[in-house]
């Protein structure tokens, strides 16, 4: 089994080793990769950091303004006018809370776009480049000819000779 493993692995080196690619340039590609992931990911830690931000002050609000409604009242209608207050108040945290959320995704959308005009335009440019200027090397396969394709086309209709003696044999 190892024999033929060996044997596989032997093959698909030979055919890898004729194929005629610049490895520089998927160093290259990697390079720029790990660093566009790099900055991408500095803008998702800012955002989340941010938004949680937002959500800490949001949550330490309603629950100062939940005490209030809480408390215990002289008279029925303050509970109805406590609880009017917290609504109003938290109508208007409510709102502050979500344009806060919506600039961060807006920065985050902002600099995403940027980041990604930044990039290489075409990323697949560089490696048919690379492909294109080592394929013009003594390593480059030569396409099949109109005469071997032929031969391809009869070898199945004509049988050998040493076929045709086995068949009248039989």
């Amino acid at each position: 089994m190892t024999r033929n493993a060996n044997g596989y692995t032997k093959v698909m080196k030979g055919m890898l080793g004729e194929f005629p690619v610049d490895a520089g340039m998927f160093k290259d590609a990697f390079q720029q990769q790990a660093s566009i992931t790099d900055k991408m990911s500095q803008v998702v830690l800012a955002a989340a950091e941010k938004s949680t931000e937002i959500s800490a002050t949001w949550t330490k609000s309603t629950l100062g303004e939940l005490g209030n409604v809480t408390k215990a009242q002289n008279h029925p209608s303050d509970y109805t006018m406590a609880m009017s207050d917290f609504a109003l108040a938290q109508a208007e945290l409510s709102a502050k809370s979500m344009e806060a959320f919506a600039d961060v995704a807006t920065t985050v959308q902002v600099k995403t776009l940027e980041l990604m005009l930044a990039a290489d335009k075409d990323p697949g440019n560089g490696a048919s480049k690379a492909t294109r200027k080592s394929g013009t090397g003594a390593g480059r396969p030569t396409p099949p000819s109109h005469a071997s394709s032929k031969a391809a086309k009869k070898a199945p209709k004509e049988l050998p000779d040493s076929a045709e003696k086995v068949a009248v044999s039989q």
